[in-house]
């Protein structure tokens, strides 16, 4: 059976090198999108945040230095400023995220990924 494999990638992180192998050593052929090169728009987070059943914070990785230099963590921000600071510094995304026909994971660790396999 043919999968639709897709991995939100950052070649520098262990995690991600580690799911990326854990793909293909599944025999799997993902599409690899290195986000922070094309960082996906505010359309395709909110698609990433419904099929992760996440609120936009869940998905930032509020330990970044832009997260305080933004000063993300206000709770008056709405969600829609919250996902545009993610497009606009795609670092503050959680990774790596992989969907395998429509089903998403961060894979945090790597074998998370085996849950929608």
């Amino acid at each position: 059976m043919s999968q639709n494999v897709t991995i939100y990638h950052n070649p520098r992180c262990s995690k991600s090198r580690q799911t990326l192998e854990l793909l293909q050593t599944r025999g799997l052929a993902p599409d690899v999108i290195h986000y922070l090169e094309t960082p996906p728009d505010a359309q395709t987070l909110e698609a990433l945040l419904s099929l992760l059943t996440m609120e936009p914070r869940d998905l930032m990785r509020q330990q970044e230095e832009i997260y305080t230099t933004l000063h993300l963590a206000q709770p008056d921000l709405t969600r829609a400023q919250l996902i545009q600071a993610m497009v606009d510094h795609p670092q503050l995304i959680e990774r790596p995220i992989v969907i395998i026909n429509g089903k998403a994971v961060i894979a945090r660790p790597p074998e998370n990924v085996l849950s929608i396999l």
